[in-house]
């Protein structure tokens, strides 16, 4: 059976593009048990409220929301408990010096199958004040108005 590169998206999180802005991307794995991962396989996870954090130079993803399994019984683990991220050690302290600067934070943006592996996408993110979300809200209404302007137009 050949391996497929391919990107199998399984959660994104539209709410950190909505309250954040997302300037450098990086990609991880994720420590999971086998019964969360056949959770994942059937398109069942929410990254809504989650948050990463760094402690003791590890890095952890918090309040990511993995269902139990049906058939998995007592192999199942708490939906959302801490999971470790895996990065490697030079990434996670140019994080941590990037982290420290006034208003930076870690979000994770989607969550994906990349060949037979879980992958986990993090941005360092900076927060958007309510002003910047009126406008981004404004201009997308903008964009429509004309989408729909050229569209009428071009069928008449």
């Amino acid at each position: 059976m050949p391996k497929t590169n391919g990107k199998r998206l399984i959660a994104n999180n539209k709410k950190a593009r909505h309250d954040y802005f997302l300037e450098e991307y990086l990609e991880a794995g994720i420590e999971l048990v086998g019964t969360e991962v056949k959770s994942l396989r059937a398109g069942r996870c929410s990254i809504k409220e989650s948050f990463v954090e760094i402690n003791d130079g590890e890095i952890f993803i918090n309040q990511m929301h993995i269902p139990p399994y049906e058939h998995g019984n007592i192999f199942n683990r708490d939906p959302l408990r801490k999971r470790k991220l895996l990065l490697h050690k030079e990434e996670i302290n140019k994080l941590m010096g990037k982290i420290k600067t006034k208003g930076y934070t870690l979000v994770p943006v989607e969550v994906y199958f990349k060949g037979p592996r879980v992958k986990v996408e993090i941005a360092l993110a900076r927060g958007k004040k309510l002003y910047d979300k009126r406008r981004d809200i404004q201009e997308k209404d903008q964009k429509r108005m004309a989408e729909r302007d050229f569209k009428i137009r071009n069928l008449t």
